[in-house]
């Protein structure tokens, strides 16, 4: 089984790059209530290398630095946090100390005293619906600036930490759990934890399977038919 989050994404790409591994249900009330977002571990990969790579380009981020995201559970946190991963640094998903922040809350989207990347949740937006201040990066406007290749500078021990804060500290040697899960599982989460979203993804890849996200309670009546559309094997 893959030991790091790394190592899933790459696993996943040669397993079978087209096959879906994330799909996403947008329950929430607002304007992009009721997106569906699949995105196969090709694509995937994709948006993680332009985010890994904006995170080494931009700020110098390596093994040892330290990326707060300040998201809900949803498909771009997803890439987000891989990406973080990819270069070797810790998600932090508390108020702790960060050398960058990642948010989709303009309030908090500021150059200093920690620069900011402001996400934009909505799919197929090309720029923040608000004004971005300087120094902060319009995710939706910049981010597919980057290349879809990444190498990452320096790789991570074992007994880094990949992730701290909302009781799931884990260090790289352990931050991918270990499930009883069948080979290919297409589970199903609706939790409202960032971390928990993060863990059962992890689990999911781990053993070749693929995550359903809904975000939000479900149209009256939907659930069942969505988990039986969706051929979701297990519920978390």
């Amino acid at each position: 089984m893959p030991a790091t989050p790394a190592e899933v994404l790459a696993a996943m790409l040669r397993s079978d790059p087209g096959r879906p591994r994330v799909t996403f249900y947008e329950d929430t009330p607002g304007p992009t209530r009721g997106e569906r977002i699949e995105l196969s571990a090709k694509v995937l990969a994709n948006w993680v290398n332009k985010a890994a790579n904006a995170l080494q380009e931009e700020w110098d981020l390596a093994p040892g630095s330290h990326v707060r995201l300040v998201l809900p559970p949803h498909w771009r946190s997803l890439y987000w946090a891989l990406a973080v991963w990819s270069v070797g640094a810790t998600v932090v998903l508390d108020d702790g100390d960060a050398d960058l922040v990642v948010t989709d809350d303009p309030t908090m989207a500021t150059p200093a005293p920690t620069p900011s990347v402001l996400v934009t949740l909505a799919a197929l937006t090309r720029g923040a619906a608000v004004s971005v201040p300087a120094g902060v990066m319009d995710e939706a406007k910049e981010l597919a600036t980057y290349a879809d290749q990444f190498s990452p500078w320096d790789e991570p021990a074992p007994s880094d930490p990949a992730v701290t804060g909302a009781g799931a500290d884990a260090a790289y040697d352990s931050v991918v759990p270990q499930r009883n899960w069948a080979s290919g599982s297409r589970v199903h989460t609706a939790d409202d934890t960032l971390a928990e979203v993060l863990a059962t993804a992890l689990g999911a890849w781990a053993v070749d399977g693929s995550l359903v996200l809904s975000r939000g309670p479900a149209p009256e009546g939907g659930r069942a038919a969505r988990l039986a559309s969706e051929g979701v094997t297990l519920e978390v």
